[in-house]
This record gives C-alpha cells, sequence and structure tokens, in this order.
C-alpha cells in the first residue's frame, strides 16, 4: 500500500473544506440544471464559459419565463458566479410556488448551506421529506449537508438509507465517497467511487473525483489514466491539470509524483 504521510492528509482536509462547500460546476450556457442532490465534484474540471457570462443567460430567461428548470438553472449559475445570496432568493421564491418538489426543495437547502445558514437548510431539506416515502434526492442532500458541519457519521447513514431507496444509485454513492475522503478513508472512498463510475448512468464527475483518490493514494499514473477516460484530448488534458492543481497545495502532486518513480515502501 503506498504511503499517505501527514503532511498529505492536511492537504486533503484543505482541499475537501473547500470543494464540497463550493460544489465545483462545470456549466454551458443555458444546459439543463444538473441534480442538486450530488455534493459535487472535488476535481471537477474548470468551465470553458465564463460564469458571468453563462449567468446572464439564465437570467434572461429567468425574466422571460420563471418556471421550475429555469430557477433551477439561473440559481446554480449564481452560485457559480460567486452571487449565492441571489441565488438563495431565487429559489426562495421557487419553493414558494413549488413547496414540495424534491428538486426545488434540495438545491434551496444546499445555496442556504452555501450561504452558511446550515440550520435552515437542514429544516428546508426535512420538511419537504415525507417520513412516510422518502425522497432519495432530498435524503442525499441531506447527507451532503451533514458532511459540509462535520457530521460525519450522521451523513453516512443518511446515504445508507438513501442507498435503499435507490441502490446504486452513482450520485449517492458519490456522495458517500466523498464523505469518506473527507476523513481520510481513501480505502473506502475509492471502493465506493469505483462503484458509482462502474454504473452507465454516472458522469464525468464522478470519475475525477475517483481519479482524485487514486492520486492522493499515490497512483500516480493509474489517477491520471482515469482524469482521461472518455473525454476528447483536450477536455483530458485540462482535466489532468485540474486535478494536479488541486493536488498541487503543500506540494502534494510533486510528493505523490515522487512517491510513484521513487517508491519508498512503508505502511498505509
Amino acid at each position: 500500500m503506498s504511503p499517505t504521510p501527514h503532511g498529505r492528509r492536511l492537504t486533503l482536509s484543505t482541499i475537501l473544506s473547500a470543494g464540497l462547500l463550493t460544489c465545483g460546476l462545470s456549466l454551458a450556457a443555458c444546459t439543463p440544471p444538473r441534480d442538486p442532490n450530488v455534493t459535487g465534484s472535488v476535481s471537477a474540471q474548470p468551465s470553458s464559459a465564463d460564469p458571468h457570462a453563462v449567468m446572464e443567460s439564465w437570467s434572461q430567461r429567468y425574466r422571460t419565463s420563471p418556471d421550475r428548470d429555469t430557477a433551477l438553472g439561473y440559481a446554480q449559475a449564481l452560485r457559480a458566479n460567486g452571487q449565492t445570496a441571489q441565488a438563495v432568493a431565487v429559489l426562495q421564491d421557487a419553493m414558494l410556488k413549488s413547496p414540495k418538489d424534491p428538486l426545488v426543495a434540495a438545491a434551496y437547502g444546499k445555496a442556504l448551506a452555501s450561504n452558511g445558514d446550515f440550520d435552515q437548510a437542514l429544516k428546508v431539506i426535512r420538511s419537504a421529506n415525507s417520513p412516510t416515502s422518502p425522497d432519495w434526492r432530498l435524503l442525499s442532500a441531506e447527507g451532503a449537508i451533514n458532511d459540509q458541519i462535520g457530521n460525519s457519521a450522521a451523513a453516512r447513514s443518511i446515504y445508507l438509507t438513501a442507498l435503499k431507496i435507490a441502490p446504486e444509485e452513482p450520485t449517492i454513492l458519490n456522495n458517500l465517497g466523498l464523505s469518506y475522503l473527507l476523513t481520510n478513508d481513501l480505502k473506502s472512498a475509492e471502493q465506493t467511487l469505483r462503484r458509482a463510475a462502474a454504473n452507465p448512468q454516472a458522469d464525468s464527475r464522478i470519475r475525477q473525483n475517483l481519479a482524485l483518490v487514486l492520486g492522493l493514494e499515490g497512483r500516480f499514473n493509474e489517477a491520471e489514466q482515469v482524469a482521461r477516460a472518455e473525454m476528447s484530448a483536450d477536455q483530458a488534458d485540462a482535466n489532468v491539470a485540474y486535478l494536479k492543481s488541486m493536488l498541487a497545495q503543500q506540494n502534494t502532486w510533486q510528493k505523490i509524483k515522487q512517491q510513484t518513480d521513487h517508491p519508498t515502501g512503508g505502511n498505509g
């Protein structure tokens, strides 16, 4: 097993505390909103589109037709542009129109959490869910918020409940894998993210997260192979470059590469 230096553990905590809170997004103008129950991609490839331009495009659509899907897309674009408070306002209005819509509730809860209002975020998510017929998307969002505030045990319990409702759902497994990553349990994170990535419905963000875990485990070449999978050459290069930048904090990427080229042995 590759060694996991204490310095890399500290870097991991730093990366994830930022990555989970911002829920890295890659938006294209006027694309359908992604499911807000997903914690996000810690190593998400940076968008080639200007977040401000994307936000303006959604803003125009929202002014013309402020329906549910447009509200979700506009709020997502606002968050990507750093306008979290405005995203909360947009989703609050959407909640008034659709108080029992699980996607709206999940997005609203995540926006509140991004704005630092964790208690209200959990209240919104739990109020929108049904104790007799719970929605897995709301459970997944609730788990993600618990992870953000450091309640990893509670978060994982919620994810496991969600998986009973939606077995092998890749977005739930992605969140569970990131939860393990938050506490430096790289083996469990890898196993869980591999399950998620094996699902035909898994998207590139899940593979990016798996690549990050492999990199943190010291498996540089395998991490790069995963990061390049199923992408064009330009996308793959951008993805690998961003993966390296995520691991470059405190020279983590260089340490990992050195371990790969010159293994020193030791216990994990």
